[in-house]
């Protein structure tokens, strides 16, 4: 068994675990192609690392090029690859076709096999997400950890629904619904909650996570902005008007500024004035994001210097 952390002295410990897929996103763009290291877990690592906290990334890729850029990319941002993460033969990838309003559609070639591991101490969030908790044989051990972690620590969780990589519709539901008591934020996008609860309402859909076990229920909606939910709080935060370059790792963006602000805030994070601040940030951050190639998160100087300006400002819609 490997342990999560490089070692279990104190100045070491992580704030942050992420566990979920890394992979080359492979772009075709009029210009040509572009390859860019990804997958939403990775994204989300990174985008921890950029703003300053103390990340650990737990994954599957392979002792190759791609592997080798993706090492680079996370160190970059000081994102420590944990132990076990060099596991498989090749490294993923996700060929991202873009259209003419910036969105995605992606095609994959992936095997999720995570190598077995044991917590050696808890960090303060764990954070998965993706295709690393629906795909076999790793969303086995991805659920492994959450149940060793989840009494000790937050747990927030992005499904980011690849419905292309998903067995049936209620395979799938099944899967996201049984991890929903192990979790104590969920965040789905409107495409996500469409694809789960196709009848449902973002503010129905909100409720159900609840229900079944979330503590804070985010449901993103693009330029429209977000729905974030606790059983006695419901805001609409507006999104941040920004011309868009593309939306790759924009949801991974807004998960990172998330978390962000939750370790920030710790338990007083979910109560009404907290949870304003807290969107706005998120909101942010994705908007920075969006308004170049690529999953590009924001530094956490350029966080600030975008939240500085909205200051002065009251947010706005596209």
């Amino acid at each position: 068994m490997h342990n999560l952390h490089p070692d279990a002295s104190a100045q070491n410990q992580l704030d942050v675990l992420v566990i979920g897929e890394a992979l080359v996103d492979i772009v075709n763009t009029r210009q040509g192609t572009i390859s860019y290291p990804g997958g939403s877990p990775a994204n989300v690592a990174y985008g921890l690392g950029r703003l300053g906290i103390r990340t650990g990334l737990l994954t599957a890729i392979g002792k190759d090029d791609h592997g080798a850029a993706i090492t680079a990319h996370l160190q970059s941002a000081g994102v420590q690859l944990l132990p076990g993460s060099k596991s498989l033969n090749r490294t993923a990838t996700a060929t991202a076709t873009l259209a003419t309003d910036g969105s995605a559609s992606y095609d994959f070639d992936i095997l999720w096999e995570l190598a077995p591991v044991a917590p050696a101490m808890i960090p303060k969030v764990v954070h998965t997400g993706s295709i690393a908790t629906f795909l076999a044989p790793g969303a086995a051990t991805v659920r492994t950890l959450l149940e060793q972690c989840h009494d000790s620590c937050l747990i927030t969780y992005d499904p980011n629904i690849r419905p292309a990589l998903l067995g049936s519709h209620a395979e799938a539901k099944k899967i996201f619904e049984d991890l929903l008591p192990l979790t104590d934020v969920v965040k789905l996008s409107d495409e996500d909650a469409q694809w789960l609860y196709p009848t449902s309402s973002p503010d129905d859909v909100a409720s159900r996570l609840l229900k079944q076990g979330a503590r804070l229920a985010v449901i993103t909606r693009g330029a429209e902005g977000a729905l974030l939910a606790t059983s006695g709080t419901r805001l609409n935060i507006p999104s941040v008007k920004t011309a868009v370059a593309d939306t790759i790792g924009a949801g991974d963006s807004y998960m990172s500024a998330l978390i962000f602000e939750l370790l920030t805030r710790a338990e007083k994070a979910f109560s009404p004035t907290a949870l304003e601040i807290i969107g706005q940030t998120a909101a942010a951050a994705a908007a920075i994001t969006v308004s170049r190639p690529g999953a590009n998160p924001p530094t956490s100087e350029e966080l600030q210097m975008r939240l500085d300006g909205l200051k002065q400002a009251p947010l706005a819609a596209v």
